[in-house]
């Protein structure tokens, strides 16, 4: 029978974090579906609405939460899955670094719609 093997140490932090993210995003995204397709159907959803929601401190740090959240989660699978398939040595680590600022630039443009999104910043 085959060995089961996975590049997250099960007592690491990596491996706690992608479990308590899922569960986060679960949460959030049954959250949005219920506000933005069933509370407020897609054709009813303007960029005046967003920005109302966005105005509401606990919308917005739901969103940015869920921005950090998902980039995180969705980074450490990738990275991940490719140290399953066989990525080591100078590759990982410039893997890892590409991740990485790719991850940053993301949050960083996110964090800046949603900012402008709630009138903070113009």
């Amino acid at each position: 029978m085959a060995e089961h093997y996975s590049s997250f140490d099960r007592k690491g932090t990596r491996w706690f974090l992608q479990r308590v993210t899922a569960v986060f995003l679960i949460g959030v995204l049954a959250f949005h579906f219920m506000l933005l397709h069933f509370v407020n159907h897609a054709a009813e959803v303007t960029f005046l609405g967003t920005q109302a929601r966005m105005q509401q401190v606990g919308y917005f740090g739901t969103m940015v939460a869920f921005l950090v959240t998902a980039t995180f989660h969705g980074v450490n699978g990738v990275y991940n899955a490719l140290i399953n398939q066989g990525l080591d040595g100078s590759q990982k680590q410039a893997v890892k670094w590409v991740l990485i600022v790719a991850s940053a630039i993301l949050i960083l443009q996110g964090v800046r719609t949603a900012l402008y999104m709630a009138g903070i910043i113009a």
